[in-house]
């Protein structure tokens, strides 16, 4: 039961307005009692970040105090380092600082350790906040300092590794010799490995691993609840596509299925949806001299048990099916399975992991996959290395769904690994270069235009993910039905 301390009658909205002054007016104080030796950017950024760490927590009247003790403790000169625990270790501990209020209204701070616990013996980070009895008590993770505002490795120095499992559209990026750099100017070197998003959220041994990256919000949030870990980062992220050809596109505008209502050409879903539930073929198509082949008009996509991007298909055509309605309950989930069954089946053999279609895609041409559901990064990434050919096309669903890559950092380092990445401002500009869309727009608008790569700019036709236990629900009846 969480306590609500709030003034009586207080709305939920002026209670996060009163917080959120009250983070503003710490900023403020911190960034003049620290000016010596901090700038007013660096203390903005360590409170923004250690603020971030509550979002999910119930209990909001202590939030600033915590917030101004952790960031403080970490603006301040660090004492001995203490000495790392190694992740799965049956007794692994995290440093914590504890407030917890009396029923007097007295505070009082305990320094003590958190449990580990989770999955595979992991690390787990504490961050939640737990009440009881009239008191409130709240675990702070306490990381040694943040990665944006580690002091510079001396040289010379070894560098600490880092493992990660990563979505596989995100091994190009981390495979940078640029991204290595960077890590490398804060003291990492981060190896990672490459698997299906959903297979990062449900089976992947992760035991020696600092962080999880999957390509979205559910995989993310299927591996916190496994894992126990609340804190998470989104540093990027991508609108899903459909990589396809110029002879394509012109077939389904003759066909009534395509929209041009900007600088991309859409797939108006609704119509290629009855298309699908026909059973059309390509060479059903009036007029089609291009590719009169007798095989169905699908989309190709990934496998529905391992990996993200098809639960993101999943997502706009349950959207679609439901009469343009984000998918909820029982009733709607039976209503929408037949179709996706079918968008999945029809299709035959697919892949684990997103890199494996669209390299079909670039390689093998229009005969193999005429239609490829894929991550706008993956289509702007091939545009910057100059691996597309004059009749490929990007084509965008309509309605479409944003893929938000969101890292679970599982020990310290991986929390650091995320910071840097949400917050350094050459890893933001070099995700750009990998094709995704990040915090700097400015930087992602500069490298379309370089290269030429026509992409939606506003992004409006976007529609809700479902709630993570109607999509698992989804995914399970088209995962059954193979």
């Amino acid at each position: 039961m969480a306590l609500d301390t709030a003034p009586k009658g207080e709305a939920p909205d002026d209670k996060a307005a009163r917080e959120l002054k009250a983070i503003r007016e710490l900023e403020n104080r911190l960034a003049a009692a620290y000016s010596p030796d901090r700038s007013a950017a660096e203390v903005g950024v360590a409170v923004r970040t250690t603020h971030d760490r509550f979002s999910g927590s119930a209990v909001r009247d202590f939030v600033p105090i915590l917030v101004e003790r952790a960031v403080r403790r970490e603006l301040e000169p660090a004492p001995e380092p203490e000495s790392a625990t190694a992740i799965g270790a049956d007794n692994a501990t995290a440093p914590t600082e504890k407030l917890t209020t009396g029923s007097g209204g007295t505070v009082s701070v305990e320094r003590g350790r958190a449990p580990a616990t989770g999955r595979r013996g992991l690390f787990v980070l504490a961050g939640a906040g737990v009440v009881a009895a009239g008191a409130a008590a709240w675990s702070v993770t306490r990381s040694g300092s943040e990665a944006t505002h580690a002091a510079a490795p001396v040289a010379g120095a070894p560098l600490t590794a880092v493992n990660g499992i990563v979505g596989s559209e995100k091994t190009a990026f981390f495979g940078d010799p640029r991204v290595a750099e960077v890590f490398a100017g804060h003291g990492f070197e981060v190896r990672v490995k490459a698997a299906g998003s959903r297979e990062i959220a449900t089976s992947i041994d992760l035991a020696g691993q600092a962080f999880a990256f999957p390509s979205s919000l559910p995989a993310a949030e299927k591996l916190k609840r496994e894992v126990g870990v609340r804190t998470q980062f989104t540093p990027f992220y991508s609108p899903m596509a459909i990589a396809t050809f110029a002879p394509i596109v012109e077939l389904l505008d003759a066909a009534g299925a395509v929209k041009y209502d900007g600088p991309v050409p859409a797939l108006d879903f609704a119509a290629y949806i009855d298309m699908v539930q026909r059973g059309a073929q390509w060479d059903e198509l009036e007029g089609n001299r291009t590719y009169p082949v007798a095989k169905n008009i699908l989309v190709s996509t990934t496998d529905i048990r391992t990996s993200n991007s098809a639960a993101m298909y999943v997502a706009v055509a349950g959207y679609v099916v439901n009469d343009h309605a984000v998918v909820r309950g029982a009733a709607a989930e039976q209503h929408v399975l037949p179709t996706l069954q079918r968008l999945f089946l029809a299709q035959g053999y697919t892949e684990g992991s997103s890199t494996g279609p669209f390299e079909e895609y670039l390689t093998a041409g229009m005969g193999a996959t005429p239609m490829t559901w894929i991550y706008e990064a993956q289509y702007v990434a091939a545009a910057v290395a100059g691996r597309l050919r004059d009749d490929m096309v990007l084509l965008c669903p309509s309605p479409t769904v944003l893929s938000r890559h969101t890292l679970v950092p599982l020990t310290p380092e991986g929390e650091e690994i995320g910071a840097l990445l949400h917050n350094d401002p050459d890893l933001q500009a070099l995700a750009a270069e990998h094709g995704f869309r990040t915090g700097d727009a400015a930087r992602f608008d500069e490298v379309v235009t370089e290269h030429d790569v026509p992409v939606s700019p506003d992004l409006v036709d976007v529609v809700d993910v479902p709630a993570y236990e109607t999509l698992e629900h989804l995914l399970g009846g088209v995962a059954g039905a193979y």
